[in-house]
């Protein structure tokens, strides 16, 4: 008996030769092995070459290929590889497509572990019926039991036709569940072929949404519907590929060349967030010190308000080896957001980019910043707010769509955080829009200033056209633009400097430009315990 127990040594019989360099019998597997091998076998290789084949020739790769890519080498453990539809109409029963077109499982990302399910288009289109429903709804159970990311790679044609309505209360499940663990542990989704319909909705729900260019599309009525509901004619790429939603729906916040160009950016994003709400994020190996100056910030002090660039550069030499990840690049330009790491700690990103309308604020750009504030104080990520913008965009379309409304989202998410607060004002910061980017009295935790920088009721050359619109009006044509300026001059000098910021206790302090760094790394580091992880009310990370 102690030998079925216990593992037999090695001997040169394990070479199919006896001790003796005799051929030894080969032992034969047993039934119940061989066909356990053989079952698993067939189910791993989807629905055969053919199917495989369509799908690498639209370029793109299989389920079980896009699972290598994206976890480390080794570690995926499969769940649920021989579920199949209890459905039996049209045949599908007769079918025994094991798995039901999707592979759920998990694995490790970075050496950290991942709940993840992918859909197989080589099998039935990877359409959703009830039981592949159930088996992603499980994979998410445990993953929000667990306390790890749940990352979904979508590539299917929608609700299975065949099962009814049994299909969309599967889709519920999954609604449901995303619904539930949000602002409890991140929630990705990879746009890897076709999600349409009522498949849309799961994506929406959760944190952030990948495409690759070419090959993802998102629409919730296809080219076909929209032609015969509108007469509109268009293509996939132009209703629902990665262009117009990283760019103009903000559906997609990041887009790939290729699919494993995409599941590198998925591992990077990663690397940046802790497992769950419980959790801090991952803290980094920096050998940037911590006092290295930033000569760039002495040159901001020297550009005009009203001169434009790229707030990209200022994060660039603030970073820890100067690496910034962008989120929603493509859209809302005038506002950026997303992950880099001071003094190896995690902290997101809030910054108005005067490259583009100015820094001013606008609807689109307040929803961006807003959800993601909301995400940092979900995942224990404190926030830096870079400030630089002249105020709300002014015009008839934005006060129509909302921009009260939309504006006031940056404002709540803002207020409710609780994880710690930086703001830096780097040249200019009027009116409301003043308050809504993270000022001292909504909760900030440090507020400096550079020594440049104008915060103010408005900016100062339209405060003088009111407060001193009779002088210029009196003075001769020829003399009233010097006039402007010279009383622009004085009344920044008296109502918007910085230190007269600072003498009220509106900031905290003007600051060394080369310094900044410096004293934002000493400012996290003082603010490291503000709060326990996992204490927080969890409002989770509504698509707002």
């Amino acid at each position: 008996m102690d030998d079925l127990i216990q593992p037999p040594a090695a001997t040169p019989a394990e070479s199919g030769k006896s001790a003796k360099g005799k051929p030894k019998k080969v032992r034969e597997i047993p039934e119940n092995l061989r066909k356990f091998r053989e079952v698993y076998a067939k189910a791993h290789e989807g629905a055969g070459a053919e199917r495989i084949a369509a799908q690498k020739a639209k370029g793109k790769l299989t389920a079980r290929e896009r699972i290598q890519y994206l976890v480390d080498d080794g570690t995926f453990a499969e769940t649920g590889t021989l579920v199949e539809t209890a459905c039996t109409e049209y045949g599908l029963k007769e079918k025994h497509i094991k798995g039901d077109g999707v592979i759920t499982g998990f694995g490790k990302v970075n050496g950290r572990d991942v709940a993840l399910f992918a859909q197989d288009f080589t099998q039935l289109g990877g359409s959703l019926g009830l039981a592949h429903a159930i088996k992603i709804a499980a994979v998410m159970d445990k993953a929000i039991e667990a306390k790890m990311p749940i990352i979904g790679l979508l590539d299917s044609g929608g609700a299975r036709i065949q099962e009814g309505v049994e299909s969309l209360d599967g889709y519920a499940r999954i609604f449901a569940r995303n619904v539930k663990a949000s602002g409890v542990i991140p929630q990705i989704s990879v746009i890897l072929g076709p999600c349409a319909g009522g498949a849309v909705y799961s994506p929406a729900l959760t944190d952030y949404v990948f495409m690759v260019e070419g090959i993802s599309h998102m629409f919730i009525t296809g080219p076909e519907v929209v032609k015969s509901a509108t007469g509109e004619q268009v293509d996939f790429d132009t209703l629902g590929g990665s262009g117009p939603h990283s760019a103009k729906s903000g559906v997609c916040h990041f887009v790939a060349k290729s699919e494993p160009d995409c599941f590198r950016q998925v591992r990077e994003l990663l690397s940046f967030l802790p497992q769950s709400r419980n959790e801090r994020p991952p803290m980094g190996d920096s050998h940037d010190p911590a006092n290295r100056r930033v000569p760039l910030l002495e040159k901001i002090c020297e550009i005009h308000p009203r001169r434009p660039y790229r707030v990209t550069h200022i994060i660039w030499w603030l970073a820890d080896e100067h690496k910034f990840l962008e989120v929603h690049q493509n859209f809302a330009k005038n506002i950026v957001v997303g992950f880099m790491r001071l003094g190896g700690d995690v902290v997101g990103v809030v910054a108005n980019n005067p490259a583009q309308l100015g820094g001013a604020l606008d609807i689109q750009a307040s929803v961006k910043a807003a959800r993601f504030v909301r995400f940092c104080n979900n995942f224990n990520i404190p926030l830096l707010t870079l400030v630089d913008l002249g105020g709300y965009l002014p015009g008839v379309e934005q006060e129509h769509g909302g921009v009260i409304r939309n504006g006031a989202k940056l404002l709540y998410a803002y207020a409710e955080a609780t994880v710690p607060k930086i703001t830096l004002v780097l040249r200019k910061a009027y009116g409301g829009a003043y308050i809504a980017m993270s000022s001292k009295h909504l909760n900030g935790d440090f507020n400096f200033s550079l020594p440049s920088a104008e915060i103010a009721v408005m900016g100062p050359r339209g405060a003088i056209e009111i407060l001193n619109s009779r002088q210029i009006k009196e003075a001769p044509l020829e003399q009233q633009e010097a006039l402007k300026e010279k009383l622009s001059k004085e009344y920044a000098d008296k109502f918007a400097s910085p230190y007269q910021t600072a003498s009220i206790g509106s900031i905290d302090d003007v600051i060394e430009p080369c310094e900044s760094r410096f004293r934002i790394i000493q400012s996290l580091r003082l603010l490291k315990n503000k709060r326990d992880p996992g204490t927080h009310n969890n409002a989770g990370n509504i698509p707002l």
